[in-house]
């Protein structure tokens, strides 16, 4: 017979930075996000910074998003229990006497690279120096723009469709996928917290995508040196350095999938970040937030829309992909996966991601950050 207080092994960790909104979509509104299984109702204060506190009234558990915004307190809605940016109730209806229980909890956030980052476990932990790096999403020398999309399927498959592209081959042979792309040599490399997959495609044709952009910026049609460079973060940022150059320019390192990239000259080329970090919102949904930054053309407001338009199209085509998977993950809940030689970059990615898991998990009891209440 199942033990029904066997615990639940955890699925993300939660002494992470997860970016719970891009910074246009927080203003004087209540906006509400899950968060690794936690209802999260955040808004921006009168300085223009950002709060975020747990979604459920102290007293029934009526969402406080359901309420009104009124200077930096959010009111409830069902009985008028008002609730400062720190969480602390200030008001309760025909009593003077506050009870100093009454309270919701609050969350870190940050706001960096043109997103609010939350994080949902120890608030000591919290350090901002540890927010995934993804400048290029808001670098002058950059111009770029993105999306989010909330995906039925658990946050490692997405961060295992982007660790091997050799799915691009056969689900955007439209756009970027080429058989290139499946056939040609990679090295996959690791740190305490990150992985890398370096893949070079030397005198190809360049693929519709890749075609139209180099001819749009330098005029140039002929044979290409393609690179795909993909660096993942744990738990779950994936910046994609992509591009294509004049077969021979110099774009490829001495080494190739070996050498070192700071020698490659892209000046006969162009280059961009595919910028992806997921957050795990449930068990087997996410939010995926993505965005396209470019170094060339940066002034042309036209394209930045374009591109903005045409990747989310290709996106479009994983989540058809992805949560297909989650259903039959779901239909054979006891089936294993199996691994190719490809999956060597995902397959780092879910090590470490699981390295993060089980050191939470060694932690003194009394020290680990319990959600107050789950979402349903």
């Amino acid at each position: 017979m199942k033990d029904d207080k066997t615990p639940i092994k955890s699925t993300f960790p939660l002494n992470a930075w997860y970016a719970a909104a891009y910074d246009v979509e927080l203003g004087r509104k209540l906006l509400v996000r899950t968060v690794c299984n936690q209802k999260i109702v955040m808004f921006r204060k009168l300085d223009g910074t950002v709060a975020a506190l747990e979604d459920a009234c102290w007293h029934r558990l009526m969402p406080l998003s359901l309420g009104h915004l009124d200077g930096d307190e959010v009111t409830c809605g069902y009985h008028g229990l008002v609730y400062n940016a720190q969480g602390r109730c200030t008001h309760m209806p025909s009593q003077e006497t506050l009870n100093p229980s009454a309270c919701v909890r609050s969350f870190p956030v940050v706001e960096k690279h043109r997103f609010v980052w939350l994080w949902p476990g120890d608030p000591a932990k919290a350090d901002p120096a540890l927010v995934p790096d993804m400048h290029w999403n808001d670098d002058a020398q950059w111009a770029g723009d993105g999306k989010m999309i909330r995906v039925n399927c658990d946050y490692r498959l997405v961060v295992d469709n982007l660790m091997d592209l050799t799915h691009e081959t056969f689900v955007h042979g439209s756009s970027i996928g080429q058989r290139a792309v499946a056939e040609a040599p990679f090295v996959a490399t690791h740190g305490d917290r990150t992985a890398t997959v370096t893949r070079w495609m030397e005198n190809i044709d360049a693929p519709p995508f890749w075609a139209g952009q180099i001819k749009h910026a330098l005029g140039y049609e002929g044979k290409v040196d393609r690179w795909q460079i993909i660096n993942f973060e744990a738990p779950c940022t994936v910046n994609i350095d992509v591009g294509v150059a004049q077969a021979g320019s110099g774009a490829v390192p001495e080494g190739g999938n070996t050498g070192d990239v700071r020698t490659s000259n892209r000046s006969k080329g162009v280059n961009g970040f595919v910028l992806n970090t997921i957050t795990p919102e449930t068990d087997t949904t996410c939010l995926y937030f993505w965005a396209f930054a470019r170094n060339y053309c940066t002034g042309e407001q036209r394209l930045t829309h374009e591109l903005r338009e045409g990747v989310a199209n290709i996106f479009r085509e994983d989540e058809h992909v992805l949560e297909a998977q989650q259903q039959a993950m779901n239909d054979h809940p006891d089936h294993a996966f199996y691994n190719l030689n490809i999956d060597a970059g995902s397959m780092w990615a879910r090590r470490l991601i699981d390295g993060l898991i089980a050191k939470e998990a060694t932690l003194n009891p009394a020290k680990q950050v319990i959600p107050i209440r789950l979402s349903a």
